[in-house]
């Protein structure tokens, strides 16, 4: 009789088995996922951490985002594709579970966070230049890289707590149980970080467009300075009325002689007035002009204008970030605050993968636009193919 129940039950299972089936497909995108992601973020760490010219506050950052996608497609990712394969249906532990949504939570906050912080950074880089340390992690920056981990750990917390161990939960199927929560962590991971994104994005935008326009109204300046200038030397007599140049023997003697006094004002040594009492009043050449100007107004030129040039990949980072996020969250809240709304568990399935998919193309984004990074990874394919040859 035994024998008979547990054949009966092996019976069942396996035909449930068999009418669940397996997803292959999304087993092969999971691995080919999860292969891209580990391959971009490795590249990314390898390559500030190795080369001196990518050692930068902002790569920083980077190395930041790359740890948090990173972990994700080691630490979730396996789960999850492994769960897609049964078709949706969760065969292990909710313990398991418990953790999986815990790094979960976790790593999609903190790769979000990063995102966010990298804009806070580079809104100071572009707006106070000069305040801003390239080089060195100075104690704000590092401020902002601890808060970004344990702001996401804060978000993700309440799941190690026991919150979603609620009454009649099913064991076969591995979400967020508790519908207060899932709107606690979209608001916090989703909600609140990018409408912050989008503001310091504007805010860098006018402050690029200014920078722009003062630019244009300084060379305006410049040109109709040169254009005086030219007026001024069309009043002067001709050349012809003027004393012969002297031979260029004597001329070069007479600038080869270190006793003979120049007529040049030396920029070694500090300026006093009383040198205008027995001689004539010093000139100064359009060339040490040139060559001399104001340190302070060239660095603040200089970065001004290679974070003008960085700032052409943020509107693929904004859109990507929010092509791949918004649908997500937004099903993802409606499911949970609307009881009468049906949500295909296939739509969801779709908007969770392209979710994912963010943490492949961040390494795109982030690099591919940056010469340095690019310069690095042919380097290394180079080198991963001479070897193979």
């Amino acid at each position: 009789m035994a024998a008979n129940v547990s054949a009966v039950a092996v019976g069942e299972e396996a035909a449930a088995a068999a009418a669940r089936g397996h997803n292959l497909p999304a087993l092969l995108f999971g691995v080919l996922l999860i292969v891209v992601i580990i391959c971009g973020n490795l590249l990314v760490c390898l390559s500030v951490f190795t080369e001196k010219a990518l050692k930068t506050t902002t790569n920083y950052f980077i190395v930041s985002l790359a740890v948090a996608d990173l972990m994700l497609a080691v630490l979730v990712l396996p789960l999850f594709v492994y769960s897609e394969f049964q078709d949706g249906v969760w065969t292990l532990s909710t313990t398991i579970c418990d953790g999986l949504m815990t790094m979960d939570v976790m790593l999609c906050t903190a790769s979000i966070f990063n995102l966010c912080a990298i804009s806070i950074d580079r809104f100071i880089a572009v707006l106070i230049p000069l305040n801003y340390n390239r080089k060195h992690v100075d104690l704000r920056q590092a401020v902002l890289l601890s808060a970004t981990w344990i702001m996401a750990l804060a978000v993700a917390s309440p799941i190690m707590f026991g919150i979603n161990n609620v009454a009649g939960r099913d064991p076969t199927e591995c979400k967020l149980e508790n519908n207060d929560y899932v709107l606690y962590s979209s608001v916090c991971s989703f909600f609140i970080p990018c409408p912050i994104m989008l503001l310091l994005y504007c805010g860098m935008f006018r402050g690029l467009r200014r920078w722009e326009e003062a630019r244009k109204a300084k060379l305006k300046n410049s040109i109709q300075a040169c254009r005086k200038l030219q007026e001024a030397a069309a009043s002067l007599p001709p050349l012809a009325s003027l004393p012969p140049p002297l031979p260029p023997i004597i001329e070069r003697e007479m600038t080869d002689n270190p006793e003979e006094p120049s007529t040049f004002p030396s920029t070694d040594k500090p300026f006093h007035s009383s040198e205008l009492k027995d001689g004539p009043l010093p000139t100064v050449s359009f060339a040490e002009i040139k060559f001399n100007p104001d340190p302070r107004r060239r660095k603040r030129a200089k970065i001004n204008s290679r974070e003008r040039k960085a700032m052409k990949v943020l509107p693929v980072v904004v859109g990507a970030f929010l092509f791949c996020w918004t649908p997500f969250f937004v099903l993802h809240t409606m499911r949970a605050r609307c009881q009468d709304c049906h949500v295909p568990p296939a739509l969801m399935s779709v908007v969770t993968w392209l979710g994912y998919v963010n943490s492949a193309i961040n390494p795109v984004i982030y690099t591919v636009f940056n010469t340095e990074f690019r310069n690095f990874f042919k380097k290394v394919l180079h080198r991963c193919c001479s070897k193979n040859a």
